[in-house]
């Protein structure tokens, strides 16, 4: 007679982490992105983006904090995938591994340029020069390649996780079918976007729910287990 298999739900401290910072880096990189730093951006006038930063210091730290924290919270949701996943396939988990750790150093770097931009606005509203302008446009332009850059690994990273969640089986393949297919939409779309393709931002959206759905899923129901039964 056949074992019979069967799985079950179960809630440990890897499941919570993982739940935790799936939603966690999600939330920090949305209020970075789409609720501080993005508003005081005018890609069409430098002036205007200078003079917004100059005067809203506050909000420029909190965005560079936020995504501080974002680039801890990358590091452990890829150490906690990396755990949970690593039995199935420990080579393309530990790429995976690899991958958001290289977009976590990226996206600080750009943190990096977005902190000398700000200094370069209050300098420019204390004595506003073409000069500074000029530099302050390049620095901006810096700061949106690499934060784009930081899209490549990430997406490469995330495709690879959420095969393997889907492989093992520990969430419902249906939810790691949609992190796939949408983080690959994304990862395209944003390659195209750095050639200056017009890429329709709607497409890109399906993907944002993905992480805060999946984090309290995991974080309130755990992650299967294989019971076998004789």
């Amino acid at each position: 007679m056949k074992d019979q298999i069967t799985y079950t739900y179960k809630r440990n401290r890897l499941s919570i982490f993982l739940g935790v910072f799936f939603f966690l880096q999600a939330a920090t990189s949305l209020i970075s992105g789409a609720f501080l730093f993005n508003p005081l951006i005018d890609d069409s006038n430098i002036v205007i983006t200078m003079t917004n930063m100059a005067n809203n210091p506050v909000t420029v730290q909190a965005a560079i904090l936020f995504d501080m924290i974002t680039a801890i919270g990358i590091i452990i949701l890829g150490i906690c995938l990396y755990q949970l996943l690593k039995k199935t396939d420990k080579l393309l988990a530990s790429i995976g591994l690899g991958l958001y750790i290289f977009e976590a150093t990226l996206l600080v770097v750009s943190k990096y340029v977005a902190f000398i931009l700000l200094g370069l606005s209050s300098l420019y509203i204390d004595s506003p020069t073409v000069e500074i302008a000029n530099y302050a446009s390049i620095v901006l332009d810096l700061n949106g390649f690499i934060y784009s850059s930081h899209i490549i690994p990430f997406g490469i990273a995330a495709f690879i996780f959420y095969y393997l969640l889907y492989k093992s089986n520990v969430i419902p393949r249906w939810m790691s079918l949609w992190g796939i297919i949408t983080v690959s939409v994304v990862l395209i779309g944003v390659v195209l976007m750095m050639y200056n393709v017009n890429v329709p931002f709607i497409l890109l959206v399906p993907y944002v729910p993905f992480e805060f759905g999946v984090g309290i899923f995991i974080f309130v129901k755990g992650v299967r287990i294989i019971e076998t039964d004789l």
